[in-house]
């Protein structure tokens, strides 16, 4: 019996756009992700699959909706995964306070070490190990070709997903990334419900981090993935939040190949996604795709 429970479905450019629900053990609970298969999967072949984590308030929808990546992913044979931005349900404890930035929502793909969030805020995990281990099992989704991006928050998880699993991903890009976690209010806040209060614990979660200390990603032949990154120049969190200027120092202190774009008047909404949303596309094909005919 599979594990996977669809309760969505839409016909899409030729493939098939689902949403399933699914009992997860790293978050200790259900969750539902999204999944759209282009045409060649539907002819029982396996294709490589990117994976994209959303930002701070989204949900499995957002990225699927608003981005317009089903056109393409089509044309180009690449399964799309959108898993929520964190676990949900009376269960799993939110922001203290109420807000928006912390808990439902936002669970920041890290896997938590302080109670009570240690109990279901385990992002990492799921996205990294059990989400992949299960789509591969039972859908066209071939094991060899994973691509990781994001926005936002889930630029930063892409990121971290990447650096942290040498080997795991072809390629990596990301929009609008929270570059510098550590060194930023939501990241602060996040991180010491999840982390603790040691700013010292952090740093095995923030990508400018990892990547200055030679910790940049790798694929599966050891050799560095190029960095992938759009900023928009109009965007109301860039100094504050995202800090690009930090991952940039980073790359050129450790000499990891990073492409960081500037878009000139472009914001942080999925408007600026939309519109460079087939650069990266083509960015992970070439890499997941190499070698076919």
């Amino acid at each position: 019996m599979s594990a996977l429970e669809p309760f969505e479905e839409h016909r899409c450019f030729g493939g098939l756009q689902r949403r399933y629900r699914v009992r997860s053990e790293a978050l200790d609970g259900d969750t539902v992700f999204a999944v759209f298969l282009p045409p060649r999967a539907l002819e029982g072949q396996r294709v490589p699959a990117l994976y994209w984590l959303s930002g701070l308030t989204c949900t499995d929808e957002n990225f699927m909706q608003k981005a317009g990546a089903q056109r393409l992913a089509a044309e180009l044979a690449l399964a799309l995964v959108a898993p929520d931005t964190s676990p949900r349900g009376e269960a799993v404890p939110g922001d203290p306070e109420g807000g928006w930035d912390f808990g439902h929502g936002a669970g920041f793909y890290v896997d938590a070490t302080e109670p009570p969030w240690n109990r279901h805020y385990r992002m990492h995990t799921y996205v990294t190990a059990e989400l992949p281990a299960l789509l591969e099992a039972e859908l066209p989704l071939d094991p060899a070709r994973r691509g990781i991006s994001g926005h936002s928050m889930g630029g930063h998880g892409a990121l971290v997903c990447a650096m942290r699993h040498p080997g795991r991903y072809r390629s990596v890009s990301a929009f609008a990334p929270i570059c510098q976690p550590g060194g930023c209010p939501w990241g602060r806040k996040a991180f010491s419900h999840l982390l603790g209060a040691d700013p010292l614990a952090w740093r095995a979660w923030d990508a400018s981090h990892l990547l200055a200390g030679g910790q940049g990603p790798v694929g599966p032949d050891g050799a560095a993935l190029p960095v992938l990154v759009d900023q928009g120049t109009a965007d109301a969190f860039l100094e504050n939040q995202l800090r690009p200027q930090a991952l940039a120092a980073a790359a050129e202190a450790s000499g990891h190949p990073l492409h960081l774009r500037y878009r000139e008047g472009y914001d942080h909404s999925y408007f600026f996604v939309a519109s460079f949303i087939d650069d990266h596309l083509r960015h992970h094909a070439r890499a997941l795709l190499e070698g076919e005919p």
